[in-house]
């Protein structure tokens, strides 16, 4: 993945721990497991199961969340604002985070538009990232 992925400070954790392919295979957020983990883009990622690992190495693009974690209404707005492992859609085989339900709402009700509006925004918004 070349993009900047939202991670805890304290803990090196993407997405606080969850499970990135779970979102595809469960449709839900599951609880990655501390000894299934991989380091990718900077990030620990775990992983509920080795399938779901070796998932994701293969394809970090496809199932890491688009925008690094960070909620895409935020970043059609020009802010970088960190999404909720427990606050997703899957929109074209794509994973979103949302900061809160209500953008997440708004997302799902008009999501070319925002994606659109994100991917114009989101190179210009990704250099001011600060890296950890």
């Amino acid at each position: 993945m070349t993009e900047r992925v939202v991670v805890d400070r304290h803990t090196g954790l993407a997405i606080g721990g969850i499970d990135p392919v779970s979102y595809f295979i469960q449709a839900e957020a599951v609880k990655g497991l501390p000894d299934v983990e991989a380091v990718s883009d900077g990030a620990i990622w775990r992983f509920a199961r080795e399938s779901n690992r070796a998932f994701f190495l293969a394809n970090p693009d496809v199932y890491g969340p688009r925008f690094g974690g960070y909620d895409p209404v935020g970043v059609a707005n020009g802010k970088a604002v960190a999404g909720s492992a427990q606050i997703w859609t899957i929109h074209d085989e794509r994973l979103y985070l949302f900061d809160r339900e209500e953008t997440r709402v708004a997302f799902i009700a008009e999501p070319q538009r925002f994606v659109k509006e994100a991917e114009q925004r989101w190179i210009t918004l990704s250099e001011t990232l600060a890296l950890d």
